[in-house]
């Protein structure tokens, strides 16, 4: 079978992000257009504007920032064809996190070890897993399994309910994996006060509705930026329905 090798350089235009002309690092899509940029890069730039830097398409006239997602794949794909961007970039937070006199977030170390890894197994010419590596993989996988991200970084919440439709959770205090998403804590909620559906909720931070698929992570750096923890959130029945 033929193979035909691609250069780096002529696929380039797809995996850099326009606003900063490098290699896209937490790659974040806009949902209306589908354009991708770095998140950093991209949310500074929809601090002034509420259009997409590509296409110009408005994203959102008040609340821009409710209407973009982490790509996951895009990120994925990225780190694959660009040698040694995953390692130098987690060099990079882990240093930024030194700096500041604070401890590496459990998500970074597995990262930085998966893809030193991922590295020496390159540069040694190994392309397979030997069947004992294999084996040994099978049966760490539950061990894996069963961390329930609690290797990841954490998030302090306080849930408030500012409704009077609604009762508050008997726990509002929570702690959980800064991956996780509003709509994590949708499903939470809704499963706590036996609701029909979690469509039924909003969840806002400052009084402002947060996207579904914003990760707490970002949610803290977005708008709980100079703020002491816990983060606080509120919960209250989607306005159509109020």
């Amino acid at each position: 079978m033929l193979t035909r090798k691609i250069k780096l350089w002529d696929i380039n235009a797809h995996i850099t992000c326009r606003l900063c002309s490098g290699y896209l690092i937490d790659a974040t899509t806009v949902t209306e257009c589908l354009h991708t940029f770095c998140r950093s890069c991209l949310v500074k730039y929809l601090e002034e504007n509420n259009t997409c830097p590509t296409c110009r398409i408005v994203i959102h006239q008040s609340h821009p920032l409710q209407y973009i997602g982490h790509d996951r794949t895009m990120q994925d794909i990225v780190y694959k064809l660009v040698p040694g961007l995953q390692e130098a970039e987690m060099r990079k937070q882990r240093e930024f996190y030194h700096k500041l006199g604070m401890e590496v977030p459990g998500d970074i170390k597995g990262e930085t070890c998966s893809a030193k890894q991922h590295l020496d197994s390159h540069r040694n010419g190994e392309t397979k897993a030997d069947d004992s590596s294999n084996k040994e993989a099978t049966e760490e996988k539950p061990e894996e399994d069963n961390d329930y991200h609690r290797s990841d970084e954490q998030v302090s919440i306080c849930l408030e309910c500012n409704s009077s439709k609604l009762r508050g959770l008997k726990r509002k205090w929570i702690r959980c994996s800064a991956q996780a998403t509003v709509l994590h804590l949708k499903k939470f909620i809704a499963k706590k006060l036996n609701l029909s559906s979690f469509n039924e909720l909003d969840i806002l931070c400052n009084e402002e509705i947060l996207g579904k698929d914003h990760t707490l992570k970002f949610v803290v750096v977005t708008r709980w930026r100079f703020k002491k923890a816990p983060l606080l959130l509120h919960y209250r029945p989607k306005m159509d329905l109020l």
